[in-house]
Order: structure tokens, then sequence, then C-alpha cells
């Protein structure tokens, strides 16, 4: 296999085309990080993709920030100030929110952040911490895949649903519910209201 005979050289290569796709806006993240667990193992998989993630990403950001959000800043004029001064102060836990949360598209808060002049420091510390949970449990199940492809089988439905398979999945499960909790606890906080234990 060649990631085998040349890991260096095939992590490289997996970043690069992970970075570039992020880049482009692929819709593409999810199977990237299945296939560096499938290649690499649950962890350097996903730490490759946790990289290649964030690099991409911030590539994004600045590319956007800096070609399109002074023309849209002079057009929205002091409407855009308001925003500008909320991400500044709340920017990290928002967009923090919204990676371990994706209710809107990877690429999408990529190009919006970058539109929206958020600072740079904050915006990549969002996204390396925010996509770590998903990335590792994304990898952890390509892992679990390579595990029943290399019984030298075709899978079924009892190979896949190996522990291998399900711990990551069931992991996945349990972010999506932590984070929805988190998310409706931050919102009876901003509101006000007390929090109910």
């Amino acid at each position: 296999m060649a990631v085998q005979a040349q890991p260096g050289l095939s992590g490289f290569a997996y970043v690069t085309v992970y970075v570039g796709a992020v880049t482009l806006s692929l819709p593409a993240s999810t199977l990237l990080t299945l296939a560096g667990g499938l290649l690499f193992g649950a962890w350097i998989g996903g730490g490759l993709a946790i990289l290649a993630a964030t690099g991409g990403a911030c590539l994004v950001f600045l590319l956007m920030r800096a070609a399109l959000a002074p023309s849209l800043a002079r057009r929205v004029g002091n409407r855009a100030e308001a925003l500008r001064q909320a991400l500044d102060q709340e920017g990290f836990l928002y967009l923090l929110s919204l990676r371990l949360l994706p209710l809107a598209p990877f690429w999408l808060v990529n190009l919006a952040a970058g539109l929206a002049g958020m600072r740079l420091a904050p915006y990549a510390a969002a996204t390396l911490i925010g996509i770590m949970p998903g990335a590792l449990v994304y990898a952890g199940v390509g892992a679990g895949l390579e595990a029943v492809l290399a019984q030298g089988e075709p899978p079924d439905f009892a190979a896949l649903s190996s522990m291998r398979i399900l711990l990551p999945l069931g992991g996945l499960a349990l972010l999506s519910f932590g984070a929805a909790l988190w998310r409706r606890r931050a919102r009876i906080l901003q509101a006000g209201s007390p929090a109910i234990e």
C-alpha cells in the first residue's frame, strides 16, 4: 500500500487535497475525513484532517476578508459596525458553537466569517477546537471501515455493526446531543433566564 511505503508523502498529498477542497468550498470534508481514518488510522488521520480543514478554512477566510469584506462594509455602512463589534466581543463563542453544532455548512461559515471581518486569531482557534471532536469521530469510523475491509470479504451489515464502527458513531451522536444542549443553555443564559439543571 502506498501509504505504508511512503507515509510522509502520502500524508502531504492527503493534506494538500483536503486543503484544496476546503479552499474551493467543495462539500467533501466528511468524505475526506473518513478517507483519512481509512488510510492513516483514527488518530493520525483525524489529526491530518483537523490540520487540513483548519488551514483551508483560514485560507478561504483570508481571501474573503481581503477581496470582498471592504466593499461589503462600505455598502452596508453603520449596520456592519454593530456586527463587527459583536464578532470582536463574542465571535469566538459564536463560531465555536457553529463548528460544534453545524447548523450551517462548513464552507458557508468560512465565507460568512471572512465577509463579516472577524479577526483571524479567534476564527482559527474556534475552527480548530470546534472541528476536533467531529473530525476524530469521522476518522474513527474510517479506521473502523479499514478493519472491516481488511478481512478481505465484502462488508455486510454484521461487519458494519462492529464496535470499531459503532463506538465512533455513538460518539458522534453524543457530540451532536451535547452541542445542542450547550447551545440551548447559552441561549437561556443570554436571555437572562436561570438555566434549568
